[in-house]
């Protein structure tokens, strides 16, 4: 079992104003003594991107930043690269294309260093494509809508740090019900996680998932479904039947091992002291 917490994010977190998903995530990188490594490879902007995220660490008190923006697989094989993820007690991918960062650091030296540091103890952070390239089986892209249909989303491995589940992001904002219903339908195994905009997942070791931000965390449960998703042709609509909904905002804990939520919330956060963020 991983020692390391998780955190998917899903995506335009606050990072100007109450900043509680990025506060959550350098409390557990160790704060003052943390170590961060930003991987940008998701991103089109690339340094920009790295660069942003090292500005705001830096201002929540982070005292190392280091930017990676491993753009080729030679480049994730490069042991610089990897080292530099060696040192980190905080690892954080940001958003762009969650294809690009797992094409480009599936099965290289840089993706084991994320993992190996994480099964010591590192807190690794997503956001947005980084989010759903953290679960083994991804999202590699896909359409929106509430109807689930045949074909309505490709799945592709991810860099496997949070396995059993599979995370979709922007999740309300960008009305994606319908493919995670769709990819559960096909792969029952799984738990999906729809994370909207502004909003985190925290997986600790235990694999109980708390919910932090200002949106909500929707989580599909298929173990008990029925589907006829292996008989429909073409684009058409999917029959999906007892399937288990939960819609969970900031406070509640959902175990994602036992697949149930956990009674007591976290009643700091239900009382607003955690929902004050607001969007970038």
């Amino acid at each position: 079992m991983s020692d390391g917490t998780v955190i998917v994010i899903g995506g335009a977190e606050d990072k100007i104003r109450d900043r509680i998903i990025l506060n959550r995530f350098v409390a557990l990188a160790g704060g003052e003594d943390a170590v961060v490594a930003v991987i940008s490879t998701a991103s089109s902007l690339g340094h920009e991107a790295g660069e942003r995220y090292r500005q705001v660490f830096s201002e929540l008190g982070v005292p190392t930043v280091q930017p990676l923006h491993a753009m080729t697989r030679a480049q994730a094989n490069d042991e610089t690269f990897a080292r530099a993820v060696r040192d980190a007690t905080g690892i954080f991918l940001t958003g762009g294309n969650q294809l690009r960062l797992s094409s480009t650091l599936g099965g290289t030296r840089l993706a084991e260093a994320v993992l190996e540091r994480h099964r010591h103890g590192a807190v690794v952070a997503g956001t947005s494509a980084g989010a759903s390239a953290l679960s083994s089986h991804m999202i590699a892209f896909g359409a929106s809508g509430a109807t689930p249909k045949h074909r309505m989303a490709a799945i592709a491995a991810g860099l496997g740090v949070l396995p059993g589940v599979i995370v979709d992001q922007h999740f309300q904002q960008r009305n994606r019900l319908g493919r995670l219903l769709s990819l559960i339908a096909q792969n029952p195994s799984l738990l999906g996680l729809g994370v909207d905009e502004d909003t985190a997942g925290v997986v600790g070791p235990d694999q109980v998932l708390e919910v932090i931000g200002r949106g909500s965390i929707t989580i599909v449960d298929g173990a008990a479904a029925e589907t006829d998703a292996w008989d429909v042709r073409g684009h058409k609509p999917v029959m999906i039947s007892g399937v288990v909904l939960h819609s969970l905002p900031a406070g509640y804990r959902f175990d994602l091992r036992r697949r149930h939520r956990v009674a007591q919330p976290n009643l700091k956060a239900l009382s607003g002291g955690e929902s004050a963020a607001a969007s970038s």
